[in-house]
């Protein structure tokens, strides 16, 4: 018997228990911790700065509307439903995006799904190239960020949220594009409480090159 595979699937049992009675208020905690003036003080919101973001090319395709995580475990599979969505992808909805691939059944992703997992989920539902890019430099990042501009590609990144507002854990969110002149990311949040934002792009890489687990968080590119 592999015990440590049983104890892990025991915990995650007991978390989803604990999560689905108290309406995932024990998946939300990492997400309450970061306070709403950390929220707006740590990124970029300039009206100015977030109209020329919504009117490059991929952001534009999202028609200023993101369709917000239904919890805190499932931002994952809201950022490809509303992936799918802009490119006319048929799964546009986290149910859609779930259905039949025998994942987060409880409708909680218990501790989240990695980019991996991830990525599986997102080669089920698309017949689009799936590629899971880690391990990359600052420079390789932003070459991908200036793709990221490219109609025909989306990017979704990997972070965690404590690099970017001193607190909270990792997050999936969609990337609108890159202000090159200005060095800036503008990420799609799935989360309604934070909204997208813009971020320099060596503060978001560092977000990124972080750990999850045994493996390095990243980027996934559907194209």
């Amino acid at each position: 018997m592999n015990f440590g595979r049983t104890w892990k699937i025991i915990f995650a049992s007991t978390i989803g228990v604990l999560a689905i009675a108290s309406g995932g208020a024990a998946l939300l905690i990492n997400e309450t911790r970061v306070s709403p003036e950390a929220i707006q003080s740590s990124v970029m919101r300039a009206d100015d700065a977030i109209e020329r973001a919504w009117n490059m090319p991929v952001a534009s395709s999202f028609q200023r509307k993101i369709d917000w995580q239904s919890n805190a475990s499932l931002c994952g599979p809201a950022s490809l439903a509303n992936i799918f969505r802009s490119l006319g992808d048929p799964a546009t909805t986290e149910q859609e995006v779930l259905t039949g691939t025998g994942l987060c059944r409880t409708g909680f992703c218990i501790l989240g799904l990695t980019l991996d997992e991830l990525a599986a989920l997102a080669l089920s539902k698309t017949q689009r190239t799936v590629t899971v890019i880690r391990d990359i430099s600052a420079d390789e990042f932003r070459e991908h960020l200036k793709l990221s501009n490219s109609p025909d590609r989306r990017y979704l990144i990997n972070f965690t949220r404590k690099a970017v507002f001193g607190a909270g854990a990792g997050h999936h969110s969609p990337i609108g594009g890159y202000l090159d002149t200005e060095d800036l990311v503008f990420v799609l949040d799935v989360n309604r409480a934070y909204q997208p934002w813009l971020i320099e792009r060596a503060r978001l890489f560092e977000a990124m090159n972080t750990r999850d687990g045994d493996k390095s968080r990243g980027l996934l590119l559907i194209q």
